[in-house]
């Protein structure tokens, strides 16, 4: 058997973990979150499912509302009406008491029945409020989550390009306006969820997806040896330690956004450069060499990140880096994108999959 026909029972092998995992998830999720009294999801959920915190958070509402959509449209075994249900009514608890009509701003905290406890000054909330009405939309065909998330996503873009004053951000004299990689970075990720099979959005949003594209290539640097995480607007390096700062997992996730885009495009260059420059560079500068595991923070010189969890090594970047360097083998059968998937899977299943916290925890 040729080394391409092992890796496919190897994938083949990783799928049915994948799938088992998935179905234990959740489980646990379905038994243990739905607030039955309230609407919405409690996010707080200890190892035995017991909840420790009933605040809940929009972001949360927003990617588990988009969740439940995404398996009840594509698997049979979620394609139920129990799981399109308790979607609807987590779209129903967002609406009413975690988007803010007059503005649509949405709220970041709420207690469980809806008082709001907190607003942040940023786009996030509304970004993964957006995915939800998108998600809804494609579960239901109903254009009324359509239109929900057309009209937050107006008022996003509004506040990028035209005036951010509605997030609430003071203008402060020693603050340097920047560009943020996580900016460029959402709005690629839901433009695509909002235009997927939608021609007629495609085209009217492709502007500013090629806006999204070009602020996110800025941030390779230095001859194109390092992904930073805050340029500023000319996308030119900033200094300090806020300039030097590189999230390998934010890299490694913008490069699998940019080549689904590529992809989707049929842009070779920009594929190229997604693979290359965004996805093997970071993994290669952010990997732990020792210890295994993607560090959260570093810093291009080689110096001490300001942020105190730097080296903590946390699940979401080895998530991205197994949706990016599958995608990646996918496209280009290289062997190396198939070894980093295995060494990152590896490091994933023995230290954050839901069969090592138990054992972690039963020990």
């Amino acid at each position: 058997m040729n080394e391409e026909g092992i890796n496919i029972n190897k994938l083949k092998e990783f799928k049915a973990k994948f799938e088992e995992e998935l179905n234990k998830v959740m489980k646990f999720w379905v038994e243990n979150s739905h607030d039955t009294s309230n609407g919405g999801f409690y996010n707080c959920l200890d190892e035995d499912g017991s909840v420790y915190d009933t605040t809940k958070y929009g972001w949360l509402q927003g990617r588990q509302v988009w969740m439940y959509c995404k398996l009840y449209n594509n698997t049979q075994q979620y394609h139920t009406e129990e799981i399109l249900d308790v979607a609807r009514k987590g779209g129903d608890f967002l609406q009413t008491y975690f988007k803010r009509p007059e503005d649509n701003k949405c709220y970041f905290m709420t207690t469980c029945d809806g008082k709001r406890m907190k607003i942040q000054r940023t786009i996030f909330c509304e970004c993964f409020y957006i995915m939800a009405m998108t998600g809804l939309y494609r579960a239901t065909n109903e254009e009324k989550y359509k239109k929900e998330a057309i009209s937050v996503m107006t008022s996003v873009l509004h506040w990028i390009h035209v005036d951010d004053s509605g997030l609430g951000r003071p203008k402060l004299s020693g603050s340097t306006p920047i560009n943020a990689m996580s900016i460029p970075m959402m709005v690629i990720c839901v433009l695509n969820e909002v235009c997927e099979d939608e021609k007629e959005l495609t085209l009217q949003y492709e502007e500013e997806m090629n806006w999204a594209i070009n602020e996110l290539l800025k941030h390779l640097q230095r001859n194109g040896s390092v992904i930073l995480e805050n340029v500023d607007t000319n996308g030119e390096e900033i200094p300090g330690s806020q300039g030097r700062l590189i999230n390998p997992g934010h890299a490694i996730e913008a490069g699998w956004f940019l080549l689904n885009h590529a992809l989707v495009t049929g842009d070779d260059n920009l594929k190229q450069t997604a693979i290359e420059k965004f996805i093997e560079l970071p993994f290669s500068i952010g990997w732990d060499s020792k210890n295994s595991g993607l560090y959260y923070f570093l810093d291009a010189d080689g110096l001490s990140p300001t942020q105190l969890e730097w080296n903590m090594k946390l699940w979401w970047p080895h998530c991205e880096a197994l949706i990016a360097f599958l995608m990646a083998y996918k496209e280009t059968r290289n062997g190396k994108h198939f070894e980093s998937f295995c060494k990152v899977f590896d490091y994933t299943w023995a230290h954050v999959s839901s069969v090592c916290v138990r054992s972690v925890v039963n020990s």
